[in-house]
């Protein structure tokens, strides 16, 4: 019997899931949401992250989970066997989640790790394939796939499935162009709900505020907001921004579109754009550029009055995404 349940959820965890992607792809798509930001270049890191990681990372975790683990753990195989599914689901949510908070943090927080971490906000528009826009060597040691690899281990398989297609499914939501957690703001009977809500996981406008390409509106909040799953950890360690809005403005004020092999696999392939953090001489952290200096904002369309431009009308305005 838990066995069929097993193979229940782990295939609704493939197909479901992938049918999810699918139809957020096609509705990111449809709504012409990344317009012109999904450039040549940015397809070609979207695509490379997507694809390449898993041909390398799975086999690592598989080799972990099936060889490594039974020869330092040889009589703890099943060990935790006898813990109910409710309690299982608790340990493994925590322990993953909380692992890749403090994982995800890290990377913002320490100069030399931020470069491991900078493709998964280089881009300038926000989708669901930002959720695996990763560089392969930040993906590849991710602390909570291990740890939650153990728990497997330990006979804690089935909720770390169940685990593993919730926390797909807020992420990618979360990641998404689509704001589906907007009504919750507009409406006021919905207010208490979306209390809740924004504090628990994490929601297109907490975790877009944290792609924001800029801090100073008040929306963005770059330096925070780190939670993946759960918003809950944000909160609870003081790196929470809660606005109930969207940025005018995603990625990295100084991102000039590094190639995508520089993006997937530094520092083993660097960056050819000169004073890029992924460059051979680039610094570790360069600094922001004002919005109004940088690509990300373009100067609005100046009307003519009397077939004349107007100066008073030629001011930079924030791109729209």
């Amino acid at each position: 019997m838990i066995e069929q349940i097993k193979n229940i959820i782990d295939n609704l965890n493939g197909y479901g899931f992938s049918v999810l992607v699918l139809v957020l792809g096609v509705l990111e798509f449809s709504f012409g949401l990344y317009k012109k930001r999904w450039t040549r270049n940015e397809r070609w890191v979207d695509i490379a992250c997507f694809t390449i990681p898993k041909l390398i990372i799975k086999p690592v975790v598989a080799y972990y989970g099936l060889k490594v683990l039974p020869a330092i753990l040889p009589g703890f195989k099943d060990a935790f066997n006898w813990v109910p599914f409710f309690w299982g689901f608790i340990i493994i949510a925590v322990a993953d989640d909380l692992t890749q908070y403090w994982y995800h943090r890290l990377h913002h927080e320490v100069p030399w790790l931020w470069r491991f971490h900078r493709t998964h906000h280089s881009a300038s528009y926000m989708g669901m394939a930002m959720a695996s826009r990763q560089n392969v060597i930040y993906s590849l040691f991710f602390s909570q796939t291990y740890l939650t690899t153990a728990l497997v281990y330990l006979g804690l398989g089935i909720p770390a499935i169940v685990v593993k297609g919730i926390k797909g499914t807020i992420t990618t939501l979360a990641h998404s162009s689509i704001p589906w957690d907007k009504p919750f703001y507009q409406y006021k009977w919905l207010h208490p709900l979306a209390w809740v809500l924004e504090r628990t996981i994490s929601t297109p406008a907490t975790h877009h505020a944290h792609h924001a390409a800029t801090t100073d509106d008040g929306v963005g909040y770059y330096k925070g907001n780190f939670g993946n799953m759960f918003f809950l950890w944000d909160v609870i360690f003081g790196t929470a921004h809660i606005s109930r809005q969207y940025p005018k403005a995603y990625g990295i004020s100084h991102y000039e579109g590094d190639q995508w092999y520089a993006q997937l696999l530094w520092p083993i392939f660097k960056s050819k754009v000169a004073g890029s953090e992924l460059a051979a001489d680039g610094p570790m952290v360069n600094k922001d550029v004002p919005l109004q200096e940088h690509h990300l904002y373009r100067p609005e369309k100046p009307e003519s009055v009397n077939g004349e431009i107007s100066q008073e009308t030629y001011n930079l305005q924030p791109v729209k995404i």
